[in-house]
């Protein structure tokens, strides 16, 4: 009677254990999961940051060049705003397209991500694959 019940208190061990280390392997992969959609979002950001701040000199430039061409250098930014109200316009009526479907299908990759090894398989699962 006495070994029955040294391999259910084993096995409680073992299971306990297991259940532990497969608890803590789900939180690591959520952080690496995080962290990965984090950083990749936040390097999108500064690229935006950067590409903005080219794009608003050069948009002054063009302002103040067509200014200078027309002889009105309020002119000049009226005609690049009008641009860019345009393109908002343009933006607005392919919103769900251009923006909200290619950022979904990002973050939802990024949380999918397959390279993410699943450690719950034993080794005996995987020599049997072979």
């Amino acid at each position: 009677m006495q070994t029955i019940y040294e391999h259910v208190e084993t096995l409680y061990g073992k299971a306990k254990e297991y259940t532990e280390t497969s608890i803590e392997l789900y939180k690591l992969n959520a952080i690496d999961t995080t962290a990965d959609v984090v950083s990749s979002l936040v390097s999108r950001i500064v690229l935006l940051i950067v590409v903005s701040l080219f794009t608003l000199f050069v948009n002054i430039a063009i302002g103040l060049f067509i200014g200078e061409q027309i002889g009105s250098s309020y002119l000049g930014f009226l005609f690049v705003s009008g641009f860019y109200l345009f393109i908002a316009i343009f933006i607005a009526v392919f919103n769900e397209k251009w923006i909200k479907k290619p950022i979904s299908n990002l973050v939802i990759g990024k949380l999918l991500n397959p390279r993410r090894v699943d450690f719950t398989k034993s080794k005996r699962d995987e020599n049997d694959s072979l």
